[in-house]
């Protein structure tokens, strides 16, 4: 997440990161230009809820989800989601 956002950066794009209760401190956390909270500490309760994921990308007004490596990246049930939602 942090390569993301540094590179995010460079490009003049805005970053939003989500975490879990176990990484409210995290460094991604504290690099985005905004942080969405997305659940408690259990990945299947936060990061692999695309249904939360979405809404934090449309809630924030993002364009773009990057599903980071493992977790939602090989989920086509994902990809569904997010274009569904209007977002690449």
């Amino acid at each position: 997440a942090c390569r993301v956002i540094r590179t995010a950066r460079r490009m003049g794009v805005r970053s939003v990161g989500v975490y879990s209760d176990a990484d409210a401190g995290a460094l991604h956390v504290e690099m985005a230009d905004e942080a969405v909270h997305i659940g408690p500490s259990p990945v299947g309760e936060s990061y692999l809820r695309g249904d939360k994921i979405v809404a934090a990308a449309l809630a924030t007004g993002a364009e773009a989800i990057h599903p980071g490596y493992g977790f939602l990246s090989e989920n086509p049930d994902f990809v569904d989601q997010v274009t569904a939602a209007g977002l690449v």
